[in-house]
């Protein structure tokens, strides 16, 4: 069952995403923190925060927090996707899929144009998630090209869209 979020739920959220992000190949870099320091954002919707339980328990987490893309002349607002994570001994059961599915559903709900992932593109590019590069779109720091993705959910949004993304205070 995927719903929001709720204050109850933090500290299964927090165990679940150490232990999810501990076993990639990357390990943990405090995305756990990075939680804590979002929903503390002026901009943080509950909404954009979905778990995924599984009687009674949470297996899987996805948050989205609010971004921008910036060049010299404009700025868009959009979303970013950080951190979305399963359970190690639920993955692979589509609780992730489900999760993204929703998280977008949410999305379009609450009338974002674009959200913006650094992931894995095996698993990104089954959305529709392209390289953001691609629409002249780039992260603020060095990542490999395929890893920065971008997904518009507005038809041709990203025609009109270039620059630079800034992401919330939480990520410095």
């Amino acid at each position: 069952m995927i719903r929001i979020i709720n204050e109850n739920d933090y500290s299964a959220v927090e165990a679940l995403t150490i232990s999810s992000f501990s076993e990639t190949e990357f390990g943990y870099q405090q995305e756990a923190d990075l939680i804590k320091k979002i929903r503390k954002d002026p901009s943080y919707k509950a909404e954009l925060e979905l778990v995924d339980e599984v009687d009674g328990k949470i297996v899987g987490h996805g948050l989205l927090s609010e971004c921008l893309i910036k060049n010299e002349n404009d700025s868009w607002k959009g979303l970013a996707l950080a951190p979305l994570s399963v359970l190690p001994s639920y993955q692979n059961k589509k609780i992730g899929t489900n999760l993204m599915l929703a998280l977008e559903k949410q999305s379009l709900i609450a009338d974002y144009p674009f959200i913006v992932i650094l992931g894995h593109p095996a698993f990104y590019k089954r959305f529709g998630y392209l390289p953001a590069s691609k629409w002249e779109i780039f992260p603020p720091f060095e990542v490999p090209e395929e890893f920065f993705m971008i997904k518009e959910l507005r038809k041709n949004i990203l025609q009109e869209i270039s620059g630079e993304v800034t992401y919330l205070k939480a990520f410095e």
